[in-house]
């Protein structure tokens, strides 16, 4: 058995799951995200919570149990928290740096790195 794929996924208060076939669509205060579980998963929304299953218990359909539910959490958290990626930066000499949208890093090669906001735009 799947460790992973055997444990219900909590509905937050303010979250709508709807299950239609393969089909798992997730609406919450940050957005809606939808996605289509692989053939031998079967999904379905009990007492507030999300319940992944297989009838097919070789090496690939336990597998793709745990990814799914992983997937199923992931979305669930992403449309109520969003995601957040944080970066430390330590060491001497270098240095990072916002200019406008755009982030710009100096981490010890000759010339700096930009990296642009989420749309590539570049100020």
């Amino acid at each position: 058995m799947s460790r992973i794929g055997k444990q219900p996924v909590e509905i937050p208060a303010k979250t709508k799951v709807e299950v239609k076939g393969q089909a798992v669509r997730v609406e919450g205060p940050k957005g809606t995200l939808e996605w289509v579980v692989p053939s031998p998963i079967k999904v379905e929304v009990k007492d507030g919570k999300i319940i992944a299953s297989t009838a097919q218990l070789d090496r690939v359909g336990k597998s793709r149990w745990g990814l799914s539910r992983s997937l199923i959490a992931n979305m669930v958290k992403g449309v109520n928290e969003g995601y957040v990626k944080k970066l430390l930066v330590e060491g001497v000499g270098f240095r990072a740096a916002v200019q406008g949208t755009n982030l710009q890093m100096s981490l010890g090669y000759s010339h700096p790195d930009r990296f642009c906001d989420s749309e590539g735009r570049e100020d």
